[in-house]
């Protein structure tokens, strides 16, 4: 903690912090305390008694506080940085964050350098005043991390029971389905949209194809999955209100709606990290027969048969010398080089276009293959045969090894930077769990962590001034040899090999209109 000049009251500009995490909700015995309109009127009862200026509150609901990316406090931070306001008031640690070594950090560290004031009502502690209980802040902060932890283990040790007994613990239940009004942990059929789900599954068994489906969906206006679900404000998933082939085949392949219980399919990594990672299937909870189905476990199982077997199959061919290598302009997806056996020839399209055509969700850039492959080479090859002819070999070659010289520093001094910067910024987290753990004493754990900050902030201005300059585009990381030869060969060759193409072509672009841009790996090519 530090020590200041204590001002009059009306000197602070206050910001009310408020967090309520899922996890606290799901606290019978605290949640009454910890809601969001208890923290509230605490803390504005608290304003009220010292005569504070009140300049704004800042709230996150429903967000954790093993990690600090969150809207309201990053608000928070923004106001702090332009002055707005200079005290931050919470109910108590806790509600600032329950990672110890960031809660440290903030309290004991960026509020002092700027100059704002620290308090939580209920530890008593005041960063302002010289108190026991802001000594003790950093023990709190530890058992908040602490209980945090264990919390997360014991949430995941019911979660995992609920599972195991095919309770749904899920956030929404699959389109279809709706919670028991009598038991939260009960899926039963949404009257709304059940029928639709049940629909789907009988046109799928008369053998109606998933796009002739996806249309009578969007033709009788039928309710899309995302348009159904209730998204709230801080989500940033995209609502698609059209229904489209791999919507419907998300349905056809959920095994939900045979009534049996899918769960466990991902995990987080970590209680501070929100990040979560597919599990293999042996890791998956199924329990059947756990709610009503939707469709007979028969039917579901033919169909997904049909779907096995008329899932096109192709074997395995040498790839045309083109193909990944052209894009489709307007959606940015590979344009798809396909064999027509019943015409005997090759064709393109787009990739997203023909995945879906009824939806069109993108334009038909159809075209006979052969035709492009043979334009497409003569362009190449004039293109490459021009630039030879007029450059100049041995000044390429200075110029170009310079150029990649140059680079070369500037990358390297790059990554060293990024790498100091780690450095730099765990040394501060070791050194402030070496004062926590009274290994340094004060006065050394401020002037080390001070000489680490100024390291640091040049470190970053370096780096910024580095990645804001004009980058100096690569021609080649090869020898100005490899590349002569590289084009060289593709000049004389009479039928050049997909990894000669590759060596030289970065992409080849293709619009609605077929206007065709050619981007080369080696910039000079492009000019």
């Amino acid at each position: 903690m530090y020590n200041t000049i204590i001002q009059s009251p009306n000197f602070y500009r206050v910001g009310l912090y408020i967090r309520l995490s899922e996890a606290d909700e799901n606290k019978s015995y605290e949640s009454e305390s910890e809601s969001i309109v208890n923290q509230r009127n605490l803390l504005l009862n608290y304003v009220k008694q010292n005569g504070f200026s009140l300049v704004d509150e800042y709230v996150d609901d429903g967000f954790t506080g093993t990690n600090f990316d969150r809207p309201g406090f990053n608000r928070l931070i923004e106001d702090i940085e332009s002055g707005r306001i200079n005290c931050i008031i919470t109910k108590d640690l806790s509600r600032l964050g329950r990672d110890y070594i960031k809660c440290g950090y903030y309290v004991e560290q960026y509020f002092p350098q700027k100059k704002v004031r620290y308090i939580s009502i209920l530890d008593q502690v005041d960063t302002f005043l010289e108190t026991a209980n802001n000594d003790i802040a950093p023990f709190k902060a530890l058992f908040n991390d602490m209980t945090s932890k264990d919390t997360s283990k014991k949430i995941r040790s019911i979660l995992k029971n609920k599972k195991e007994q095919g309770k749904f613990i899920g956030s929404e239940p699959s389109y279809g389905y709706m919670r028991d009004p009598l038991d939260k942990g009960h899926l039963i059929p949404n009257p709304e949209v059940a029928p639709i789900v049940k629909k789907i599954f009988e046109m799928a068994k008369n053998s109606v194809s998933v796009s002739d489906i996806a249309t009578y969906l969007n033709n009788n206006k039928y309710p899309t999955p995302s348009l159904l679900k209730k998204k709230s404000e801080n989500t940033n998933k995209r609502i698609n209100s059209i229904w489209t082939v791999s919507s419907v085949k998300k349905i056809l392949k959920n095994r939900m709606y045979t009534g049996d219980m899918v769960q466990n399919l991902q995990t987080k990594l970590s209680y501070k990290s929100k990040k979560k990672v597919a599990l293999e299937k042996d890791f998956w909870i199924i329990v059947p027969n756990t709610h009503e189905a939707l469709v007979s476990k028969t039917v579901f199982e033919s169909i997904q048969n049909n779907t096995k077997r008329t899932t096109k199959t192709f074997s395995k061919r040498d790839k045309r010398l083109f193909e990944n290598l052209i894009f489709c302009k307007e959606c940015g997806n590979t344009l798809t080089v396909t064999y027509r056996k019943n015409h005997n020839y090759w064709t393109v399209n787009c990739n997203k276009y023909a995945r879906d055509p009824r939806r069109h969700l993108c334009e038909p850039h159809f075209m006979p293959y052969d035709k492009l492959e043979t334009a497409l080479l003569e362009t190449i090859k004039k293109t490459c045969k021009n630039y030879l002819e007029k450059i100049n070999i041995k000044s390429l070659a200075t110029e170009i090894n310079n150029s990649n010289e140059k680079n070369s520093d500037k990358k390297l001094e790059i990554r060293i930077l990024e790498d100091k910067i780690k450095k730099y910024n765990s040394k501060i987290d070791i050194l402030y769990e070496d004062k926590f753990k009274g290994n340094i004493s004060e006065s050394t754990y401020i002037r080390l962590s001070k000489e680490t900050e100024i390291l640091l902030n040049q470190s970053k201005l370096r780096l910024d001034e580095l990645k804001n300059n004009d980058r100096i585009k690569i021609d080649s990381n090869k020898k100005i040899k490899e590349y002569e030869n590289t084009i060289c060969s593709l000049i004389d060759l009479e039928n050049p090999t997909r990894e000669l193409l590759q060596a030289i072509i970065e992409k080849i672009i293709i619009d609605k209109d077929k206007n065709i841009e050619i981007i080369y790996k080696f910039s000079l090519l492009n000019n």
